[in-house]
């Protein structure tokens, strides 16, 4: 684990009726740390997420940010705070400029005034790769214009938490070597990063703790590629039998 806990989820719970998505998970993030989250279908990943940002309330359990309790803050609450997400569909607002979109963002979470965030959204996407399509209408993007500008865009509200939600789905060989260049650097930059990823090459290239999730339940944390090297991973995750 990084520096000092930003982030603790203490046996977190939520059920939908008689099927618990996720069961009791506890997790601690370091500042500046890259963790990433692994799992079959199914096995909470997406669920934990919602929890972390406030779309979805816990059963049980307790999540602190910075030391701090929001368990049962609002949305918007820790989007200001300092979590910011990326979506694993893109869904930008696709008759604005890729700019304008950015400076959405921005405003909303910093809260301050279009004007005092215009230098900022500018930097990230040079930062990004997207300076060349600012004025382009981000509905004509490519599908990894699309995971570029939700990444800018998650990085528009200035977080310190940064949550990515299969962000390399979809995405050539290639293009994931772009995408890992550009997390890697995030996280270089002292970004925390917590990442859900089915491409577990793509992970392991970037993160420096994996944590395996199955049926709600954390199994299994560590170092990546001994994690990877579990039996028990192998047979839970991979399907192959020990």
């Amino acid at each position: 684990m990084g520096g000092r806990v930003i982030l603790r989820l203490d046996n977190l719970t939520r059920s939908f009726g008689s099927l618990r998505a996720v069961d009791g998970v506890h997790i601690e993030i370091g500042q500046g740390e890259a963790l990433g989250i692994i799992g079959p279908n199914g096995a909470g990943k997406s669920t934990l997420f919602n929890l972390i940002t406030g779309l979805l309330r816990p059963d049980a359990g307790s999540i602190a940010f910075d030391g701090r309790d929001i368990t049962r803050a609002p949305p918007r609450a820790r989007c200001i705070a300092g979590i910011g997400r990326s979506f694993q569909i893109p869904h930008p607002f696709e008759n604005l400029t890729v700019f304008e979109n950015l400076l959405v963002a921005a405003v909303h979470g910093r809260r301050q005034r279009e004007r005092e965030v215009v230098d900022a959204c500018a930097d990230i996407l040079e930062r990004t790769g997207l300076i060349g399509f600012a004025d382009r209408r981000a509905g004509t993007l490519n599908l990894l214009g699309r995971k570029r500008l939700e990444l800018a865009r998650a990085l528009a509200g200035a977080p310190r938490l940064l949550l990515l939600d299969e962000i390399a789905g979809g995405l050539t060989e290639a293009e994931c070597g772009e995408l890992v260049a550009l997390v890697r650097e995030i996280n270089r930059s002292g970004m925390t990063i917590v990442w859900v990823e089915h491409i577990v090459h793509v992970l392991v290239a970037v993160v420096s703790r994996l944590v395996v999730l199955n049926f709600g339940r954390k199994i299994m944390e560590g170092e990546p590629r001994s994690v990877m090297a579990s039996s028990e991973v192998k047979e839970i995750y991979m399907g192959i039998a020990a």
